[in-house]
């Protein structure tokens, strides 16, 4: 059964507005089955000649919601050269959905015309997003197909299409786990650890299953291991039932391995319990929550503008920061005044005819005590706080090290200081 409504329809549509010429045409044989048979050919030429004949030609087809855009055939048939002329004269095309919910990049992909697949996503990146029936976009499809390299490829044209769903609520990597597609799962295991959103991974499809409980479920050992270190090993899906319930209910040959995997998970993430939303936000804030809020940056709702207003917030402050340290460290280096080349001596006698009061000694400070001292302090604490941001942006660790880190750093600097101060005498 093909997938039409294809040209033959669209022209049923709007013969009856053609123009002179055109109604001459249709009767010997439509343009728009002229149109359908160059696309099949790939006949770029003939293209051009049926738009001279009516340069709306094209347009009609926006008319209609889903149809078989020339594109579609061309995408389905493989004609690459004349898909990419298409692309470039009429885009919209490209977004267009036939009657049975495909658009040219789906057709392309489904019959392993994967040179036009990439064509189409180097003109338009946005398309590895596009919906189709269900709710797949062209990132799914690749990722039940198990092509790592075009995935691969989906993924650095399209960052965001690793968020989008499918009618099921499923993401690219519970597809891929589904269809045991290993070597595609660990691309995007890869790609959410390395762009920092691995609580994707947690996310649940319609039944309440992440893709653990899919992968404890068909008993994949190795996606199990991958996953153990990172996701809540004790969340439930809508039956209420862990990883490690599935695997005792289908009690496989591999179970003995897979237990002790959730096990070893279970005792190093003991602390991470799986809250509710409600638990979750009637706790007090964390460390990292405060710190965000006094950063100016929300906790909720990390997406679109707001999460691009929030990074460059984040960026602006570590600049900030950055060069006050530099700076302080630098006035450190070389303070106020400069420093001693050599030690004092009582005999010696200065240009003025005076002998020097107070005795010094090669790399002190030339500033009096009292000076020195306030310079000292407030370029240190200076140094230290713009330290201490740096370290909260960057690492996002857990309070006990941030206070490790800060009492090495502020010993190293009291250390570093003292061979500074002048004599109090």
């Amino acid at each position: 059964m093909s997938i039409v409504v294809d040209v033959v329809e669209v022209s049923d549509m709007v013969a009856a507005n053609l123009s002179g010429s055109s109604s001459t045409s249709t009767q010997d044989e439509n343009i728009y089955e002229k149109l359908k048979k160059a696309a099949q050919d790939g006949d770029i030429g003939r293209l051009y000649q049926l738009i001279a004949e009516d340069p709306d030609i094209l347009g009609h087809f926006d008319k209609v919601p889903f149809c078989e855009t020339p594109l579609h055939i061309a995408a389905e048939r493989g004609q690459t050269h004349f898909a990419m002329e298409l692309m470039i004269i009429k885009p919209s095309f490209a977004s267009k959905l036939d009657v049975s919910g495909f658009s040219p990049l789906h057709l392309a992909l489904q019959n392993n015309h994967i040179r036009m697949a990439r064509g189409f996503v180097a003109i338009d990146s946005s398309l590895v997003s596009i919906k189709g029936i269900g709710g797949n976009t062209p990132l799914h499809h690749v990722a039940q197909l198990g092509d790592a390299e075009l995935l691969s490829e989906f993924l650095f044209a399209c960052p965001s299409s690793i968020e989008d769903l499918t009618t099921k609520c499923e993401t690219a990597v519970h597809i891929a786990v589904k269809n045991q597609q290993l070597l595609a799962f660990k691309v995007l295991y890869g790609w959410v650890k390395r762009e920092n959103r691995k609580e994707i991974l947690d996310w649940k499809d319609e039944d309440g299953n992440t893709v653990f409980h899919i992968a404890a479920s068909m008993n994949q050992t190795e996606v199990i291991k991958l996953l153990r270190k990172i996701v809540k090993v004790k969340a439930k899906n809508l039956d209420g039932k862990t990883a490690m319930d599935i695997l005792q209910t289908h009690q496989s040959p591999c179970f003995p391995k897979e237990s002790r995997l959730l096990h070893n998970a279970k005792e190093r993430l003991l602390g991470r319990s799986t809250t509710t939303l409600a638990e979750y936000l009637s706790k007090n804030l964390s460390f990292i929550e405060r710190r965000n809020n006094l950063l100016g940056m929300s906790n909720l709702s990390m997406t679109g503008d707001m999460s691009l207003n929030t990074s460059n917030r984040h960026d602006a402050i570590l600049v900030v920061a950055a060069l006050i340290v530099t700076a302080t460290y630098q006035a450190c280096l070389s303070p106020p005044g400069g420093i001693w080349q050599e030690n004092s001596n009582p005999e010696d006698e200065d240009f003025y005819g005076f002998r020097f009061k107070f005795k010094h000694f090669a790399g002190e400070m030339t500033m009096d005590f009292d000076s020195a001292l306030i310079f000292i302090a407030l370029n240190g604490l200076a140094f230290l706080l713009s330290l201490y941001v740096i370290i909260i942006l960057i690492a996002g660790l857990p309070m006990e090290v941030h206070l490790w880190f800060n009492g090495c750093f502020r010993s190293l600097y009291v250390t570093f200081i003292q061979n500074y101060i002048p004599n109090s005498r």
